[in-house]
């Protein structure tokens, strides 16, 4: 059977006030007390919640909490706001009615937060989808942003809203959000200029101060210390709970979701900040000529800072806060301000400039969120609105709050009657008559065009003449003196004449919640709420496209000299617009309760809450609800919830729901009178009724569950014995299993021992009868050879003594030999092949074998060396033995030269940058590179040359440029002649008759002479095409030089100035080297 919860169960106190019983004020208190101690918050009215703020987190708003009542009946489960939600969007998704969700309360009661949670439940159980996502996102996002700019710090809360709120969120036919519109009511704008002792501004002042970036303060003019604005109190500049900084970032993301673009978020700051700099412009009087005053201001930093963010001329704002010009139709009145008209003017402006932003956002907003389709829409409306404020001094503003108030009173009694009616019809229930206070009169003493409070307001303020609010006093006073709910010092019910709790300049209202006590100082400002149009005009002339927007009536073009409508008539028309909207719509109802002042949790004001509790109208709602049946329920529920309490319904009932009701109301001696049949629902007049109900399922449920119990435990008792009896089964058959095992493992055990023991006896004996026969076969082996041997000998002996000498001869020879190898072997050299050492021979007769062992292994150990050489060191050794063919034992400088190895590129020219240019220009790989000397023959001198030889040519160029001086061919190159001494000069000699000979021969010198005449030579050896180049080695020989020959020689001497070799020319014929004698 299926387990179905209802409010009814597990209750804590009474969850639907409707039952409560008995009824009373005092029951009505004691009974929220029960459930506000048990964190039970919500408590329900019939359809209607009643939310009281609990001043902490509750973990229920979970989204565990949203599938709980997801889809579910709104009685189905403990009262919650989640409940009103479900039902307000499945009756607009499933019924295509439109809705609309009223929360009211006072200030602090929770209403902006329990907005907040009915749009993220609809959020949260509606359709998903990227445009959708986006549709609940924008409406969730656009919360913070009227909150940061509507909402401020007040005594009662610290998040308090200071307009109302009405939004149509708007949705498909499939119940997906499309979109809303917001529509605002009443900004506390006086709020901008001066806040009550322990209050704030609003919100967004301080999250500017304390969130921006100090850059983004800097443009806006601005500082980040409160204490600097007149317009910001001190007092509660700092909020516990409360982060500005974070919350300002929340705002701009928030912003930026909703579709502001970035300058149209740095217009609505430069905004903000303009009003901040308004309010530090400060006035000083000035006597004129005339003898009138005027005001001139103090400082005028503020204002050109203001003027600067707001593109508007100085010198206009100025004038506009000094003069007021007033328009007739054909001529004009300038006149000046003094100080305190000069202040009105300043807040005047400041008021105007931040309620007309505040508008602005809210039409922007609406552009971004509003549906783009065409077709028809559901709608849900919710509404957040300020609720009825009884203070110690009430002015303007609670007047029109109460009577918004008054208004949504009528409208929610009318509908509330309505629903009840047409509930009692759709179901053939007879209707009665019920009685009720209606209210129509109060909203008529208000609102009516001839003689109501607002039309004799609106009235007052466009009479002319001198008009102040003691002649609006009076004016009522003379019109509304007879009203019963109208109340005044001078009214003419005399009571009044001694009542000292009634002052005269005030009036008192008896409305739906109680008397409200009204001082009617600055009730003519206020409704006036005038801007001088010297003020609008200047704000136009602005070069912000945003200020334009806000002051249209500023345009000189559209001058209109009607007066503008007053606040209370601008009110008006748009309360009586909610009402026609709300009219339209399915009701649901939320009263939010304040439970403490404190703003603290499990605080319980009883005398405070008796006080909302009454002007909210909630025992009156009871009332209503209760006039006719206070219990009604679907038949189908109600057979399957107390069905238990009748045997012919219990537990199945085959008929139908209505029918099996009726049996159970008969089996049960229900009276009567006590209930009706409807055509779905069945209606229960008395809570006692179903009380009784109640108490007869909870002590069926005991009998119930005792039954249960005892079948259950006899269920599960006989189950655990024959659990156990099966159990001891299986462990007696598996003991006995064990037991025959572990019996049949011993006699086997002891079957192998003795198994074992006897044949290892046989074993044994067989053993030592073999061991017995082999000795005996052994023995006479033994005996046969000794026998066989001595016949050997004996035959042999002769032959044995004739060779004895050779044998014993070969046999020393092998075995020295051995024992040579064998020392040869230890004692080898190492496998360097320079390694001259080798063991010393032992024996004269292997001196021949011993040198040539030595050989060998010189050899083998050379083999080894040279398979260890790469490519290029084997030809850096064929180059040094090329070398060592040429000069060895021929010049002096050779053996020098042995240990050092031909690097070839001595200056790196391929990676040098310096020869970039000189490695260009030479095609062929160049095989070595290095400065020579080329020798002068006029005086013996070296000139500092780039020798660069290819497989082609020898390249002569110059060492500082890099220039090519000279390019010889190699075959035109016959030889190469060179001294016998350890000088490095060198003469190539050139082929008679060719290009390259016609300067002569070159006589160079080197530091490595060996390693250049070395590759020279073996160029030509590998060269086909031409002769190989023949060296002269000698101290003496011709060089050409153009047309003359030379003789070079080399003498040896000791040197001079320090130079180990110097070369001199002696005459036209000779070139005389002196070279050091070597030791």
């Amino acid at each position: 059977m299926e387990v179905k919860t209802s409010l009814l169960d597990n209750m804590i106190g009474v969850g639907d006030m409707v039952l409560l019983e008995p009824l009373s004020e005092d029951s009505f208190l004691e009974n929220l007390k029960k459930r506000f101690d048990h964190s039970e918050i919500y408590t329900y009215i019939g359809s209607v919640v009643i939310s009281m703020n609990p001043y902490r987190s509750l973990p229920i708003y979970t989204p565990d909490k949203v599938e709980e009542y997801r889809n579910r009946n709104f009685y189905e489960l403990s009262p919650h706001i989640y409940a009103l939600a479900d039902e307000a969007y499945r009756s607009l998704r499933d019924q295509d009615k439109d809705q609309c969700i009223l929360i009211t309360g006072e200030s602090g009661a929770g209403k902006t937060e329990a907005s907040k949670l009915v749009m993220s439940y609809v959020a949260a159980v509606c359709g998903k989808g990227q445009e959708v996502n986006k549709v609940k996102e924008q409406l969730l996002q656009s919360n913070p942003v009227l909150e940061a700019f509507g909402n401020a710090k007040t005594v009662r809360n610290d998040n308090s809203s200071r307009f109302g709120k009405y939004m149509d969120i708007e949705f498909d036919f499939k119940g997906d959000p499309l979109g809303g519109v917001i529509s605002n009511y009443l900004l506390e704008k006086s709020r901008v200029v001066k806040q009550p002792r322990g209050e704030r501004n609003f919100h967004v002042f301080y999250q500017l101060l304390s969130g921006a970036s100090d850059d983004t303060l800097k443009k806006l003019r601005l500082h980040r210390d409160v204490s600097k604005y007149n317009y910001l109190s001190l007092d509660s500049a700092v909020v516990s709970g409360l982060d500005d900084a974070a919350n300002f970032r929340t705002v701009r993301n928030a912003m930026q979701i909703v579709g502001f673009m970035e300058d149209e978020v740095q217009s609505v700051l430069q905004l903000v900040a303009a009003v901040l700099k308004l309010g530090n412009i400060e006035f000083k009087p000035e006597s004129r000529c005339n003898g009138t005053d005027e005001s001139r201001i103090k400082d005028k930093n503020d204002l050109k800072e203001m003027c600067e963010l707001l593109g508007i001329e100085q010198s206009v704002l100025e004038r506009a806060f000094s003069y007021r010009t007033v328009e007739a139709k054909l001529e004009k009145v300038s006149t000046t301000l003094n100080v305190a008209q000069a202040y009105y003017a300043r807040d005047a402006l400041a008021k105007n400039l931040y309620s007309r932003l505040f508008t602005w956002l809210v039409t922007r907003i609406n552009e971004s969120i509003k549906a783009q389709t065409k077709t028809r829409h559901k709608v849900m409306g919710v509404l957040d609105i300020y609720g009825f404020e009884i203070f110690e001094d009430n002015s303007f503003e609670q007047f029109i709050i109460n009577y918004c108030n008054e208004k949504l009173q009528q409208i929610f009694i009318e509908l509330t009657l309505r629903e009840e009616q047409e509930e009692y019809v759709r179901e053939g229930i007879e209707w009665t008559n019920i009685e009720y206070f209606n209210n129509a009169v109060i909203c008529d003493l208000i609102e009516n065009n001839k003689n109501g409070i607002l039309a004799m307001l609106d009235e007052e303020c466009l009479r002319p003449g001198t008009v102040t609010d003691e002649t609006f006093l009076d004016k009522l006073n003379t019109v509304c003196a007879e009203h019963q709910h109208f109340e005044s010092r001078l009214s003419k019910n005399s009571k009044f004449l001694t009542d000292h709790s009634l002052p005269h300049n005030c009036f008192r209202i008896q409305h739906y919640a109680g008397k409200v006590l009204y001082r009617v100082e600055g009730f003519m400002d206020k409704n006036n709420d005038l801007l001088y149009r010297d003020l609008s005009q200047a704000m136009y002339k602005a070069n912000h496209s945003l200020i334009k927007q806000l002051f249209p009536e500023g345009n000189p073009a559209k001058v209109n000299l009607k007066r503008p409508p007053t606040a209370g008539f601008q009110f008006r028309a748009s309360v009586s617009t909610l009402m026609k909207n709300l009219q339209t719509k399915n009701p649901n109802y939320i009263r939010c309760i304040k439970p403490n002042d404190k703003k603290a949790p499990h605080i319980f004001t009883e005398s405070l809450i008796r006080h909302q509790v009454r002007y909210l109208g909630l025992m009156e709602n009871v009332r209503v609800r209760r006039a006719g049946y206070a219990f009604r329920q679907t038949y189908e529920p109600c057979l399957e919830r107390y069905k238990m309490l009748c045997k012919r319904t219990w537990p199945h009932w085959r008929g139908r729901a209505r029918e099996g009701v009726e049996v159970l109301m008969a089996d049960l001696q229900v009276p009567a009178e006590e209930f009706s049949y409807g055509r779905s629902k069945i209606f229960i007049r008395n809570p006692r009724t179903l009380f009784f109900l109640e108490e007869r399922r909870r002590q069926c449920l005991q009998d119930l569950a005792t039954l249960i119990q005892k079948i259950y435990r006899g269920w599960k008792c006989r189950s655990h014995f024959l659990l156990l009896k099966k159990s001891q089964i299986v462990v007696a058959a598996w003991y006995r299993r064990y037991a025959q095992q572990k019996k049949y493992q011993r006699i086997k055990s002891a079957t192998t021992v003795v198994q074992s023991y006897a044949r290892g006896w046989q074993a044994r004996k067989l053993l030592r009868e073999l061991k017995y026969q082999k000795r005996c076969e052994e023995a006479a082996t033994t005996i046969a050879a000794y026998w066989h041997g001595t016949q050997v000998r004996r035959e042999y002996r002769k032959f044995f003594r004739a060779h004895a000498g050779k044998k014993i001869y070969d046999f020393t020879i092998q075995r020295i030999m051995q024992k040579y190898f064998l020392g040869l072997r230890n004692n080898l050299p190492s496998m360097s092949p320079i390694d001259k050492n080798w063991p010393a021979r032992t024996y004269l007769f292997l001196d021949g074998a011993h040198a040539e062992l030595r050989r060998i292994f010189h050899l083998w150990r050379c083999k080894k060396y040279r398979s260890q050489f790469t490519e290029e060191r084997k030809a850096v050794y064929e180059e040094k033995l090329e070398a060592s063919e040429i000069f060895k034992d021929k010049k002096a400088l050779y053996p020098s030269s042995v240990s050092q190895p031909f690097k070839g590129d001595y200056l790196e020219i391929s990676k040098n940058p310096k020869y970039q240019k000189l490695n260009n220009a030479v095609d062929e790989k160049v095989l070595l590179a290095d400065v020579v000397n080329k020798i002068n023959r006029a005086n013996g001198k070296g000139t500092a040359r780039i020798f660069l030889p290819t497989k082609k040519s020898v390249v002569l160029a110059d060492q500082k440029t890099g220039q090519v001086k000279a390019s010889v061919p190699l075959p035109d190159l016959t030889s190469v002649s060179v001294s016998t001494q350890s000088d490095g000069f060198f003469a190539l000699k050139l082929k008679e008759g060719s290009a390259s000979a016609v300067k002569g021969d070159f006589l160079l010198s080197s530091e490595h002479l060996i390693e250049i005449i070395t590759k020279l030579h073996r160029i030509g050896a590998t060269a086909t095409d031409r002769e190989q180049l023949s060296i002269d080695i000698s101290d003496e020989f011709l060089v050409q030089f153009k047309q003359d020959k030379v003789c070079v020689k080399f003498v040896q001497g000791a040197p001079k100035n320090g130079n180990s070799v110097s070369c001199k020319r002696k005459n036209n014929r000779l070139l005389e080297v002196s070279v050091p004698a070597t030791a």
